[in-house]
């Protein structure tokens, strides 16, 4: 699974699994840059390793997500890799929710995935092994209560991962999504203090697939939605 030396991006890097998937990214040698629409924590290099540390960049638009991804590039030197981490969850009934919550969930689970991708492809298309990773959810398959707007926008992702890798396809740029189930984080501990956390998967489970999936030896896997549910 050799990421070294190449230049990845992760959006959303300053949460909790975009830190982790950073951090794994630079252990293994590769070039990281961390995206986030937040500022960056001062010590958010130093606990990662990554490159570079780009804050307030709003992927929801366009132009924000642009200028963003080129100024990671012109840093690192080129783009090989990009995952798209950034997103957002709320559990809320349709009956007793707002509708405003569907367009927010759509916009931070796939509106920030298709910016950053348009983006990225024009410096991906340079790399001889162009590779982007979308984070999606194991919600996307089959919808609980309360679910709904979260499933159906993590389902747009899994559309624009099978879409985007069959237009890519003749450049050689692979686009593959991931199915978490609950991940093991200090928020979802908190909301379900009464689960079994041992089943759920860690953030460091899904940064080694995810560098899988942008290593040389996943050359043959794009469109592809993989489960990683942990023991869930």
């Amino acid at each position: 699974m050799d990421v070294e030396r190449k230049n990845v991006i992760v959006t959303g890097g300053f949460g909790i699994l975009g830190r982790e998937v950073g951090r794994v990214l630079a252990e293994s040698g590769a070039h990281v840059a961390l995206l986030d629409r937040a500022d960056a924590p001062a010590d958010i290099q130093e606990k990662t390793g990554a490159k570079v540390a780009l804050g307030g960049v709003d992927l929801t638009d366009p132009a924000s997500a642009g200028a963003g991804i080129d100024k990671a590039v012109a840093a690192l030197g080129g783009l090989d890799g990009l995952v798209n981490v950034a997103g957002a969850f709320r559990w809320e009934t349709l009956e007793g929710g707002d509708v405003a919550t569907w367009d927010l969930l759509y916009a931070a689970n796939v509106k920030t995935a298709v910016c950053a991708c348009k983006a990225a492809l024009p410096h991906l298309a340079v790399s001889k092994a162009g590779r982007i990773v979308n984070i999606g959810a194991a919600a996307a398959a089959k919808a609980g209560p309360g679910m709904g707007a979260y499933a159906a926008s993590k389902a747009g992702v899994a559309r624009l991962t099978e879409a985007l890798a069959e237009e890519q396809k003749p450049k050689g740029i692979t686009v593959n999504a991931i199915l978490p189930s609950i991940i093991d984080t200090p928020a979802n501990r908190k909301e379900m203090a009464d689960a079994d956390f041992r089943k759920w998967v860690t953030p460091g489970e899904i940064a080694d697939t995810i560098q899988f999936l942008l290593s040389d030896k996943a050359r043959g896997i794009t469109g592809a939605s993989i489960a990683v549910p942990g023991r869930v």
